[in-house]
Formats: structure tokens, sequence, C-alpha cells
């Protein structure tokens, strides 16, 4: 019997020893094994969604408006998951909330402290069919954003040459650099943006070349260019519509009424579109909020990127114009005309700073000449009253003298999504 006492023990001791060392883990920063093999059961799931931050997935559930809309998100703390669901029972505006997927003692996964489950996909089947405890039943599973499934599904990126027979025009939108934009239909049934591009305002030729290339350029925060009617005169460019227009007025009308997570949302949604165009090695030359457009979930887009190329006209493309983009532009261009992806970074900063001060005009009171001698001199923008001290300090790295001093979009994307962590 002393033997068996003396066993029990040592098998006690080495259980204890383990508890301890799994809570010294815990405290270093380590996370449970069972959390990194549950990441192979999620991943294949619908509702998983991978690398979404708490503003991107409160943006999708927003657009899905759906009630019990949820989704399952890696949380801010590495290996951690969190459930975030969307409800009408508490505002008719609906409201979202986000639940950490917690662990007990003996490894078992809930939501709810008294119904666990030994995986997380089991949590979620359970709480599709119960509440218990949650603002609602998981009801609907909202799938990740990034899949590039263009409006116009019938548009093949191989046939970017569009038959002008197919396009009906519908009522004008306004007019842009090139010429009058309308809204349009294609096959009577897309919705489409139509640029009837006026005579002398491009290098047609030049552009009709380079649309191949375009067409094929395909991210969900990039407008998409569906093909061009190059056959007759004007020549027309078909691209993605976008319902609530350019960024700069949405701001200007609506910026105030936006939060500040949503804010910061947006200039995820550019950086995101300008990481995809710097990764092609593509440039955009004229980044600002007038050259984005706004969709019907608020979700912003970049258009006209590498448009400028094919502009004619003299004052837009020279750094004397006076419709030249001065207060946009780093002291390489306005000094040297010399384009890359890390003079669009710089214009990027300037956007950020459009952003957060709901649609002002950078330095409003200066002239052109005066801003080119302020920026040489290294004066930069004050900090908008909507940005925190620390974006406004990722907007100032933007603005550095040297071009290799300046982060790339990609480093930029880690930040923001970083920054909106924080609001978990």
């Amino acid at each position: 019997s002393s033997r068996l006492l003396l066993h029990s023990l040592l098998k006690c001791s080495k259980l204890i020893a383990c508890v301890h060392f799994y809570v010294f883990l815990r405290n270093k920063g380590f996370i449970p094994s069972n959390y990194v093999t549950e990441k192979n059961k999620i991943e294949a799931n619908s509702w998983y969604c991978k690398n979404i931050t708490r503003t991107e997935a409160e943006q999708l559930l927003r657009q899905e408006d759906k009630e019990g809309g949820f989704v399952v998100r890696e949380s801010s703390k590495k290996g951690v998951y969190t459930v975030s669901v969307y409800t009408k029972t508490l505002s008719v505006h609906g409201e979202i909330r986000h639940y950490q997927i917690k662990i007990t003692d003996t490894e078992q996964f809930y939501l709810a402290e008294k119904h666990v489950f030994s995986s997380i996909p089991d949590v979620i089947h359970y709480h599709e069919h119960n509440a218990a405890g949650l603002v609602t039943r998981l009801r609907y599973a909202v799938g990740s954003m990034g899949k590039c499934v263009p409006a116009t599904a019938g548009f093949s990126s191989e046939k970017w040459e569009i038959n002008p027979n197919e396009l009906t025009f519908m009522k004008e939108l306004g007019c842009g650099q090139f010429g009058v934009v309308k809204l349009g239909k294609w096959r009577g049934q897309h919705k489409v943006a139509i640029k009837a591009i006026r005579d002398g305002a491009m290098y047609e030729e030049d552009f009709i070349e380079e649309a191949k290339v375009m067409t094929r350029l395909c991210h969900p925060k990039l407008v998409q260019l569906y093909g061009v009617c190059f056959k007759q005169r004007p020549l027309l460019i078909i691209a993605e519509f976008l319902e609530n227009g350019c960024l700069l007025n949405f701001l200007r009308q609506k910026g105030r009424a936006l939060k500040e997570a949503w804010l910061l949302s947006m200039c995820q949604d550019v950086c995101e579109g300008m990481e995809y165009l710097e990764a092609h090695s593509f440039l955009h030359r004229d980044l600002a909020a007038r050259n984005c457009l706004v969709d019907e979930h608020n979700v912003v887009k970049v258009s006209d990127f590498g448009m400028t190329r094919y502009v004619l006209d003299n004052q837009y493309t020279s750094s004397n114009g006076a419709k030249f983009p001065v207060k946009w532009s780093p002291p390489e261009v306005l000094h040297y005309s010399k384009y890359s992806s890390k003079s669009d970074v710089w214009s990027f900063g300037v956007l950020m700073w459009e952003i957060h001060s709901e649609g002002q005009t950078p330095f409003e009171n200066r002239s052109n000449l005066e801003v080119v001698n302020d920026i040489t001199k290294g004066v930069r923008l004050y900090r908008p009253h909507r940005a925190s001290p620390q974006l406004h300090s990722i907007m100032y790295r933007c603005w550095h003298e040297k071009p290799q001093g300046r982060p790339t979009f990609s480093e930029l994307l880690e930040e923001i999504r970083k920054l909106a962590e924080n609001q978990e």
C-alpha cells in the first residue's frame, strides 16, 4: 500500500508540474496546443475569415445586413478566435457583438460557459441552433472578403474589346478629366460606368494598347476596368459602377457622421488596392480622394490608376501647370518628374489626411508655388482633427523627403491593420 501511495504522489506531483509549466507558458505568451490543432479544423469552413480585423468583420457583416450573420476570425491575441455576430434585435440600425472562444482547464471550447465542446466547429454548430447566452443564434455564415468576382460576370478578362451595341446609356453621372461619364447597362442587365473620351483629351492609341493589361488587374479594392469600345468615336471606357460616387464628395457630405474606425477602414481599403498595384509593379501617379470611389456599402475602391500617362492637357502633366496635383506630390516628382511606388506612398499619406479631415483640401490657403517651396523646406501637413497621433505618425512616414525612407504599401497595410486591431 505504501508503494501505491508513493506512485500516486509521484503522478500527482507530475500533474502539478505540468500545470505549473502550462501556466508558465501562458504567461510567457504561448497558446494551448489545441488552439494550434484547431486551426486545421476550422480553415475549411465557410464561416472562417482568415486575416480579417475587427473593423473588416464589422464592415462585412453590415454589408450582408442579415440577422444572425456571423464570421469567425483570429483575435488580436495570437491564436485565439473571436465570433463576430450581427443582430437587429437591439437596434433597427443593427449592432455587432464580438465573443471570444474560450477554453476550459480540461481543454474544451465554449462561448457560453454551460455548453462546452471538444472542437471549435462543434461550438459553432451548437450555436447555429441555440443562442444560449449570445445576442442571437448564428444563423448565417458570411464568407471571407477578397474573392474577385466582378459585378458584371459576363465580362471576360480575355475579351477587353466591348461591342458598343451591347451598351445602353441611362443618365449622366458627371464630367471627368477625359470627358463625360454616364451610367449605363451592358446587355441590359449589368450596371456600368461609361466614360466617353472627349476628342483630343488623351493619347488614345497608347491607352488602347495598355487597356489589355489594365483589364487583367483585378482586386476587390480596385475599380474594375471591363473594356474599351475603340472602333468608333468617341472612344468609350467601360468600368465598374459604384453607387456612392467620388470619395472626396462622400467625405464632404457624410464624413462627420462616420466613426473613426470607419475612417481607418477606408484608409485600409485604399491601402489594400495599392498594395496589389505595388505587387504588380503598376503605378497610380495621381492617388487622391477625388480618384477613389465608394460603393453602396461604403467600401472604397481605387480608380483611374495609371491614367495620367495618357492625358494630353499640359496643365495636368506639367508640374508648372495649374491642374497638376502639386499638393499630393513628393519632391522628386515636383522637381524631376520621377514616379515610383514610393511617390504613390507619399500621395497615400495625403489621402489619409483627406479622409481624416473629412474632405478638406491639403495646404488649403497656399498656392501651388508656395506648397512646392514649403515641401522642399521640409514643411508637412498638420495632424487632422479626426486622426490619432499614431495614425499621423504613419502619415508622416509617407512624407519622408527621400523615397527610400518611406514605407511600402505592404508595410503600411500591416501597420493600419495593427491600429484597427487595437480597437478590439
